[in-house]
């Protein structure tokens, strides 16, 4: 009988315990606030950049314009540097809108690092904040640049990173049960 009462107490024990966040989850949430901070950090360069970068527009679009004429470049090494008018327009947007890129951008990783450490804690409502963290530097390209934005590796780079990090914040939502 006594092993029946220890049996009973040490399961009644377990079902109070609280659960345990994963490894895997341990792991993403880390990722994620390595990758908010140094978002932060390519926001504020970006804020404190953007007035030589548009200084320095014209000489930037004329480097651009040599390495494309020559023809010892090949073709697709000529497709990574891009359009100059499309950097242009992507300069200039950036340069005028700079201020609310930058509230946005810092909303964004605000909001990414608050969903990340209230899904250690798991809550569903982490998951909830970190996905219109990640999507929000999207909308803010397009609304105060335009699709421009959306050209060229290094915006691919992030769109692929993003969705990546969305489909296994997805795949472990289960485990968030506050």
């Amino acid at each position: 009988m006594a092993t029946n009462e220890s049996e009973q107490h040490n399961s009644g024990f377990d079902e109070l315990q609280q659960p345990k966040m994963s490894t895997g989850l341990n792991v993403l949430t880390i990722l994620t606030i390595i990758g908010s901070a140094i978002q932060l950090i390519f926001a504020l360069f970006s804020f404190t950049s953007a007035k030589k970068s548009y200084e320095k527009l014209d000489e930037t679009i004329a480097q651009m314009n040599n390495m494309t004429k020559g023809e010892d470049v090949p073709d697709f090494a000529k497709s990574l540097i891009g359009n100059p008018e499309d950097l242009r327009t992507l300069i200039t947007k950036g340069f005028e809108n700079r201020f609310p890129i930058l509230v946005l951008s810092l909303a964004a990783v605000i909001l990414c690092i608050i969903g990340a450490l209230q899904m250690r804690k798991l809550k569903k409502q982490g998951y909830t904040l970190y996905i219109i963290g990640e999507l929000l530097p999207f909308v803010t390209s397009f609304a105060f640049i335009g699709m421009v934005a959306f050209s060229g590796f290094s915006m691919l780079f992030g769109v692929v990173i993003t969705l990546v990090f969305i489909l296994l914040y997805t795949f472990m939502r289960k485990q968030l049960v506050y």
